[in-house]
């Protein structure tokens, strides 16, 4: 996490606010408002008004996040089989890329899917807040071009700092997915692998071959 003197200024360079970021490409920071100075209700207006992509609330500035179009029907699809197993086994409910959380103080992440246990919410419904005060027992992070080492590092290391229990990183173009059960344990799952989560949701599995099967025509028989 970055100190106060590390906090982005309105003095800062483009570039300095890239490796801030993690080397992220420069047209996903938004320069307005300025950079240190965004409030959650900028993060509203921007996302809700403006539109132009889903950002989140890093550090006092908007950035937004990378999803392309192969990604978006990633994250579609195991928000599809996570809906499936919880359709039968309802302890929770799924969130996908654009619901905002707040993780952390100043701290508004969009993770591109992740699972909520009605333990957590702690009540029966769902809050009507915009940016719930929730953090996930498991995100996932389907991996855009954009997305860059330093960046993803980061997102882990907010994520385990608010709570959350595991982090699965989706590697469309490896056909990989690393299993995080802390910023430096992981293990990783291959094209013929499983993904499985039992302390958390006990029973759900998902074959890598189902999960990149939605990405290829099916054909009738």
């Amino acid at each position: 996490m970055a100190t106060i003197a590390d906090l982005p200024a309105a003095t800062w360079s483009v570039d300095r606010l890239r490796r801030h970021f993690g080397g992220i490409p420069a047209a996903r920071i938004r320069l307005k408002p300025r950079p240190g100075t965004a409030t959650e209700k900028d993060l509203i207006h921007e996302n809700e008004v403006v539109h132009r992509g889903t950002c989140e609330l890093i550090d006092g500035c908007l950035v937004e996040k990378a999803m392309g179009a192969r990604e978006s029907l990633m994250a579609q699809m195991l928000s599809y089989w996570l809906l499936t197993f919880l359709d039968k086994n309802p302890t929770g409910v799924v969130l996908g890329s654009e619901g905002t959380l707040r993780f952390l103080p100043g701290l508004v992440r969009v993770p591109d899917v992740c699972y909520i246990s009605w333990d957590r919410v702690g009540a029966d419904e769902f809050p009507e807040n915009p940016i719930p005060d929730l953090v996930p027992e498991l995100v996932i992070e389907v991996l855009s071009v954009s997305n860059t080492k330093k960046e993803i590092a980061r997102k882990l290391s907010e994520y385990y700092a608010s709570g959350v229990l595991e982090a699965w990183v989706i590697d469309p173009r490896k056909r990989i997915a690393e299993i995080h059960h802390s910023p430096t344990n992981k293990r990783t799952i291959g094209a013929n692998g499983t993904l499985e989560c039992p302390t958390i949701l006990p029973g759900f599995k998902l074959s890598m071959a189902d999960l990149f099967a939605a990405q290829k025509r099916r054909r009738g028989r």
